[in-house]
């Protein structure tokens, strides 16, 4: 089966919001052992989709879309599908049951556009949507198959993975079971990584495995098939060896882990503490480890100390180590970290200072970053960065090498 994703909102094409949801679509169907060959962004035209529609009956079997399911003029690919496939929309009662107990809920009223969420294609299997208002829906015809989704990605990957997908794996008639697991890495890149690993990408047959970078992170997705859920993982565990054997060092988490969520575990789990004193990154990282629940346990506080009076003032940096070496050195990133330690009453204690861009600090060019990282009463330790990105973007890559570094330097402690 061949199918192809189309994205229908104008918002797209504008670049006001990202399409993630066609990469994760993508990556189930992958799962499923369906290709897609192509995606396909569209505005809120009727003619315009219409058009698309036509190319890609031409190109797949499957043919998937994303938004123009609400309320609004606007939203209006239920509709153009319908006439194209001649189809009648037709109200869903416990759709329309459910649109109304939340408005009921919500305590406001319901306009009379809002009953348009619960139209659906005559014949159609409605597919339930837990998560927001308007239901999807799955319509077979002799000689194509399509599935109407939400546009939130929220309301959009539940309604793929719990209502979609066991669809599409009955209409495969695949009795095989497909497991897949995620290795994730950081401080390696997409390219290294792939050569280190090239002969297994050249040669995957079964299991298979898929590179994917974001954010500076590299994933490996394993996908293995076979007649017993016991099978599939024993492919994948002998692949996994074989890479870990290889990049193993690189290893930070594995499936639905994060940085911060794998850093959390460490900490909650072996009673430590930390705290941080900021300049470049100016609260991000703390904002980071506290976007994961459970780190209240670990994370006690910390300081954003962007100017020098502030870093000698509060934070008690030596005057001299600031004269004698500047800000962006790694003898005052490793005195940030000692003193937040200290005045935190902590295990760890992080400091991060440099030069963010696009102008250089300190006396050093931009994108130069100095962590500092002390461990109770042991010497500190500190890393230097080179990031050659916007400024935001080296901000945020600090933030994540540090929290790297942190998992790094805990895992060579045997914790």
């Amino acid at each position: 089966m061949k199918a192809e994703i189309i994205a229908v909102g104008s918002e797209l094409l504008l670049g006001q919001i990202s399409n993630t949801n066609a990469r994760f679509i993508s990556s189930q169907l992958a799962e499923l052992g369906i290709d897609v060959y192509y995606h396909s962004v569209v505005g809120d035209n009727p003619d315009r989709l219409v058009e698309s529609i036509k190319i890609a009956e031409n190109r797949a079997d499957l043919i998937i879309f994303t938004g123009g399911l609400g309320p609004t003029k606007d939203d209006l690919t239920k509709e153009t599908i319908s006439k194209h496939l001649n189809k009648n929309l037709v109200l869903d009662q416990h759709a329309l049951i459910y649109i109304e107990d939340f408005f009921k809920r919500m305590n406001r009223n319901m306009t009379e556009n809002n009953k348009k969420q619960a139209l659906v294609l005559e014949g159609c299997t409605v597919l339930e949507n837990k998560h927001g208002m308007a239901p999807g829906m799955f319509l077979s015809t002799e000689t194509h198959s399509y599935i109407l989704l939400p546009g939130p990605p929220k309301e959009m990957e539940p309604m793929f993975q719990f209502e979609a997908k066991p669809i599409l794996s009955k209409l495969l008639h695949n009795e095989s079971i497909i497991k897949s697991h995620v290795m994730r890495f950081y401080g390696i890149g997409e390219a290294e990584l792939e050569t280190e690993v090239q002969d297994l990408l050249y040669n995957q047959t079964n299991p298979t495995l898929a590179p994917l970078a974001s954010d500076g992170e590299v994933t490996l997705r394993l996908t293995a098939k076979s007649e017993t859920e016991e099978e599939a993982w024993k492919l994948i565990d002998v692949l996994q060896t074989e890479i870990y054997n290889r990049v193993g060092k690189f290893v930070y988490g594995y499936n639905n882990d994060s940085l911060a969520s794998k850093l959390r575990d460490i900490l909650v789990e072996n009673n430590l503490t930390i705290s941080a004193a900021e300049s470049m990154t100016a609260g991000l990282f703390q904002a980071e480890l506290a976007a994961v629940s459970g780190m209240g346990q670990a994370l006690v506080g910390g300081m954003i100390t962007y100017t020098e009076d502030i870093k000698i003032q509060q934070l008690g940096v030596n005057e001299d180590t600031i004269n004698e070496f500047t800000v962006v050195s790694s003898q005052c990133a490793e005195e940030m970290a000692m003193r937040v330690r200290e005045k935190f009453d902590t295990n760890i204690g992080v400091g991060i200072t440099g030069a963010a861009g696009p102008d250089g600090h300190g006396g050093q060019p931009a994108g130069t970053v100095w962590i500092g990282i002390a461990f109770d009463d042991a010497a500190p330790v500190s890393y230097k960065l080179s990031l050659s990105g916007m400024r935001n973007t080296n901000r945020l890559r600090a933030v994540k090498f540090t929290i790297h570094y942190l998992i790094r330097l805990l895992h060579d402690r045997g914790l």
